[in-house]
């Protein structure tokens, strides 16, 4: 059953915890997205008056771990504590208020993942089996399939990593790869048996396909996770070979726990670690199968299978509860595609801050986030615009309009009269429909019921005009119930926006000399003291955008030239195709084709299935552009496709036909677009 069902909150206890940022790089701004969702419905809660805990951590374990450590002279331990310290700052920046931030490299997360692996292994849901692998003789280890690289055994494109082709799409194992190198010291892996673990995930098959419909999960995702059931689940790999940093598998010599089983793991050891130290909640009301406390994770929709299949899994099999809702979100684009380094738009959480005033973003993604699943697209022009006709131009405005004539004309106190106190009981009823909104998850909606009231507010102060008013000494009186009245609209709106922009409420309460609870739009501040009105919130500066972006770009170029060597090798890597005739080239056909529809593919990283209108017949393609086009921007533009090439098989459909694209080919690819007086089917000559 979803928590918004639960509006009796007193008696409540909630954990929350967001998905752990990994701990070999610095947080952006798509990762943020996630963090305010969460840090916004936990501050709602807070305000209601419930008992909530919100915790997170660093993942700190892996290959990629490790190996970056070695690339910098460090060790495992300094390289994840320094990073945790960073990740920490900026989340404070942006006002994340966990109440305790950890890492999974810790004493707490080892016994349980030791215990929750024991209690697998004597229920008989741990299984052995001997697998092949590439191996390193070099570096003497076992290889993930992102560290090697090889040619594409589907189109033979060169420099391809062991588990997709960026050029054609096909996915394969790193065995299939020809002519394949170790990405760590470009060495011939050689092929090794291993004897690796296996958790027994077939056997929790109907208590899974029972729990992913019991309301714990959002509909599309429970619809998403048919497909896996109608694949047949498989028994997953839990184990890694050493050198690996991690933690060691009980009763093995080289074996470790790969690390997506004890990140999540990694939830509970927080929250254990806060529970022992701190006293604020008993681990065992929260965790224990019987247990009545709610637990929510949020998360980003890539590791939704993790999450609603893997983990609650593994917490049946070790008699844990599982989680009361398991909550995903989209990604973010920015201006409309994806996160470019090169256009600037790939931001650091820490450049943000070094231009913007955090609480932009916050109350730009409550403005535009949902209970579902979609991608949000962070549109840096409609980002002032929303920002400053919303927070500035509406909200603080009230303020700015009454608090003048408070301060100078009543000695800044409130009037005890209030002039239209149907005007403010429906303020204050309005509460109960926004609190609904916060409990769903629908922030978006709730900014918009907060900002049709701003509108209100602002309307009844023009329609009053008490600047008019004020210059008839008979009129005093009524100026200062208009203004008094404008400063109590203002101050509901303000506590429905706390969760969203902290900060700016604290300043508020400051500027009030009150102290908000949810509670608090019951009442209304009549023969109170206030202070003198402050600016409460600069605008938005495009300025400061451009500069950010800027800053942005100068980072990359900086990364960019500390290794030369690299980006001309990569230069290397594409010498020019052999000649061919025109003969030759004459039998390509290319036409102009309307992108009738274009949809993400589940699983890949790259693709992007694109429905090709060629003037009346229709082409099914794989297009590996995602890393530059939002889906639905894409919808309604021309491209140029080579219409007679043969149909080919992919993993994911029939893929018929290769649409025409350029680009740097690491971060950006783009389609080509004819002129607009073509139409589609044209030959282009």
């Amino acid at each position: 059953m979803e928590a918004d069902s639960r509006m009796s909150h007193s008696e409540r206890k909630i954990l929350v915890t967001n998905a752990l940022p990994y701990a070999n790089g610095p947080i952006h701004i798509g990762h943020l997205l996630g963090y305010i969702q969460a840090d916004i419905w936990v501050r709602f809660q807070k305000l209601r008056g419930n008992e909530c805990h919100y915790m997170c951590a660093d993942d700190a374990h892996g290959t990629p771990i490790m190996l970056k450590a070695q690339q910098l002279g460090i060790t495992p331990e300094q390289m994840i504590g320094d990073m945790q310290k960073s990740h920490e700052d900026d989340f404070a920046g942006f006002n994340i208020g966990f109440d305790h931030y950890y890492s999974t490299h810790s004493e707490e997360n080892r016994e349980l993942a030791e215990t929750i692996y024991t209690r697998l292994d004597k229920a008989g849901h741990i299984k052995t089996e001997v697998i092949e692998q590439l191996y390193d003789p070099q570096k003497e280890m076992f290889l993930p399939d992102r560290f090697v690289k090889g040619e594409c055994p589907d189109c033979g494109a060169d420099d391809q990593y062991g588990d997709n082709c960026d050029v054609c799409g096909a996915t394969y194992a790193p065995t299939d790869l020809k002519n394949p190198r170790s990405v760590v010291s470009g060495a011939t892996p050689e092929m090794r048996q291993s004897e690796h673990y296996f958790f027994d995930l077939p056997a929790f098959g109907d208590m899974l396909k029972s729990w992913t419909r019991s309301g714990s999960l959002q509909s599309e995702m429970a619809n998403k996770l048919n497909e896996w059931f109608e694949q047949g689940l498989q028994r997953w790999d839990i184990s890694r070979d050493a050198p690996y940093f991690g933690f060691k598998i009980p009763g093995t010599e080289n074996k470790y726990f790969y690390v997506w089983l004890d990140a999540p793991i990694g939830y509970m050891s927080s929250f254990k670690n806060y529970c022992d130290t701190t006293g604020k909640a008993v681990w065992d009301d929260y965790w224990q199968a019987d247990s009545q406390a709610e637990v929510y994770h949020f998360i980003g929709k890539d590791i939704i299978y993790f999450h609603s299949l893997f983990w609650p899994a593994m917490l049946k099999g070790a008699d844990f509860r599982q989680p009361t809702n398991v909550w995903a979100h989209g990604f973010i684009t920015v201006n409309g595609t994806k996160m470019s380094k090169s256009k600037g738009t790939f931001i650091k959480a820490r450049t943000y801050l070094d231009h913007l005033n955090p609480e932009y973003l916050r109350y730009y993604f409550a403005a535009k986030l949902t209970s579902r699943i979609d991608d949000l697209d962070l549109n840096l022009t409609d980002f002032a615009q929303r920002v400053n006709s919303d927070l500035v131009g509406k909200v603080i405005n009230i303020a700015s309009r009454c608090a003048g004539f408070i301060s100078k004309k009543f000695d800044g106190r409130l009037s005890s009269d209030i002039a239209d106190a149907t005007l403010l009981e429906d303020f204050q009823q309005a509460g109960t429909q926004i609190a609904e909104y916060y409990e769903q998850r629908e922030f978006a909606k709730a900014m918009r019921d907060i900002m049709a009231l701003a509108d209100r507010a602002n309307q009844y102060i023009a329609d009053k005009e008490p600047w008019q008013l004020i210059k008839q000494p008979d009129h005093e009186n009524e100026v200062h119930d208009i203004c008094s009245l404008g400063i109590n609209l203002f101050r509901l709106l303000m506590i429905y926006l706390t969760p969203v922009v902290p900060e700016l409420s604290k300043s508020v309460q400051n500027f009030l000399n009150d102290s908000f609870s949810w509670d608090s739009h019951r009442s209304a501040l009549t023969n109170h003291p206030i202070n003198k009105f402050k600016a409460l919130m600069q605008r938005v500066e495009m300025d400061n955008i451009n500069a950010m972006l800027e800053a942005s770009k100068e980072q990359q170029q900086d990364q960019a030239s500390v290794a030369p060597a690299v980006a001309n090798d990569e230069l290397k890597k594409e010498p020019l195709a052999e000649q061919i005739s025109f003969d030759e080239f004459a039998k390509v056909d290319l036409r102009v084709a309307l992108i009738a529809n274009a949809e993400h593919v589940e699983g890949a990283d790259k693709l992007l299935k694109l429905t090709l209108d060629l003037g009346g017949e229709q082409r099914q393609v794989f297009a590996g552009i995602k890393s530059a086009y939002a889906p639905e921007k894409l919808i309604g533009q021309l491209t140029v496709m080579v219409a007679n090439l043969a149909p080919r098989k992919m993993r994911f459909g029939m893929s018929e036909g290769m649409v025409l694209a350029a680009g740097p080919g690491k971060d950006e690819i783009y389609i080509l677009n004819p002129h607009d007086g073509a139409k589609p089917g044209m030959r282009v000559m």
